[in-house]
């Protein structure tokens, strides 16, 4: 027969419970999917990224590699997860405010089927120009441009990607006529420019800092805020004459829908932790990277900003995915 008395001590059993699963978690080792093949900057950045956050989680992180359509194949076998935060993944600007825009059809919901958790990184893309090309600033690439318009080109990783879309912003707001030449991937795209098959790219700066050190391309500007110590003599693209020209490849942490907050502050910390270690910071500064932890509220305005900005570009462009 249930009495008062043992009544009472399941209610504080049961209250019991939550704090002890918190303190708990995590209970084993905790996977982070990732969208990208190994060997690319996304990939390259989880490998810097899950040791100093597992250190700090007392748990190891392992990488769960899940490549397809620019990152929405991963972010969806997040967002059909169970409600834990065992399960990540490392989401790009790509799978979260572009391809919204680009495809038909998505297999999630940004902000109902995925529980933010924290910014990681930030990668500036660059704009490069082959050395067949007479220009040596972006003043002089316009004026190139205008001279000849819809003969200059530019490259990208595909229709669609980031970096095409960041060609598009640049072509925008710069008012010139150019060319886009879509390759499947980064590595074909340079390989392009290093034949003078296409004049520039808006890309990854570790993608081509080894052609930037022989001289087989001329950094003309950042696609970013301010400058960065990898590259501290190239100009911002405001800098170099051209605003609102901010194309960041990005990078967060997302939990399944339904995580609880406790499990999500966890994450949380042990990110802002382990990105405060030197190495760490290093290894992503030789990226071009910068370190931009945040609260999952920072995470979600900003997500939401970024698909705005994307979204016009898209309709101003006309691009589009069947």
């Amino acid at each position: 027969m249930l009495t008062r008395r043992s009544g009472l001590a399941g209610l504080m059993a049961t209250a019991m419970a939550a704090p002890a699963q918190a303190q708990n978690f995590p209970t084993g080792p905790v996977r982070l999917v990732i969208g990208f093949p190994p060997g690319g900057t996304v990939d390259t950045i989880g490998r810097i990224i899950i040791g100093p956050i597992g250190a700090r989680l007392g748990q190891p992180m392992v990488i769960d590699t899940r490549p397809g359509a620019s990152g929405v194949l991963a972010v969806e076998n997040i967002a059909r997860s169970r409600p834990d935060a065992h399960s990540l993944v490392m989401a790009s600007a790509g799978a979260l405010a572009v391809m919204p825009h680009m495809l038909p059809s998505m297999p999630y919901d940004v902000e109902r089927d995925l529980t933010p958790v924290t910014q990681l990184v930030r990668t500036p893309q660059l704009l490069v120009v082959g050395r067949h090309v007479a220009a040596n600033t972006v003043q002089e690439l316009i004026a190139a441009a205008n001279a000849q318009p819809g003969k200059l080109t530019f490259g990208s990783t595909g229709i669609g990607s980031t970096l095409h879309l960041a060609g598009e912003l640049f072509k925008m707001r710069a008012g010139i006529d150019i060319l886009h030449v879509p390759y499947r991937g980064g590595a074909p795209a340079v390989t392009a420019m290093l034949a003078g098959e296409i004049d520039m790219l808006l890309v990854d700066i570790p993608v081509v800092m080894q052609h930037i050190r022989s001289g087989s391309f001329k950094p003309l500007a950042l696609a970013s805020a301010s400058r960065i110590g990898a590259l501290p003599d190239v100009p911002t693209m405001e800098q170099a004459g051209v605003r609102d020209v901010i194309a960041e490849g990005w990078y967060a942490i997302y939990a399944p829908p339904g995580t609880p907050a406790d499990q999500v502050e966890a994450v949380r910390r042990a990110v802002a932790a382990g990105l405060e270690d030197p190495a760490t910071q290093r290894a992503l500064a030789d990226l071009g990277g910068v370190v931009t932890t945040s609260t999952p509220t920072e995470l979600r305005d900003y997500a939401r900003s970024e698909y705005v900005k994307w979204g016009e570009v898209v309709r101003v462009s006309g691009a589009r995915m069947n």
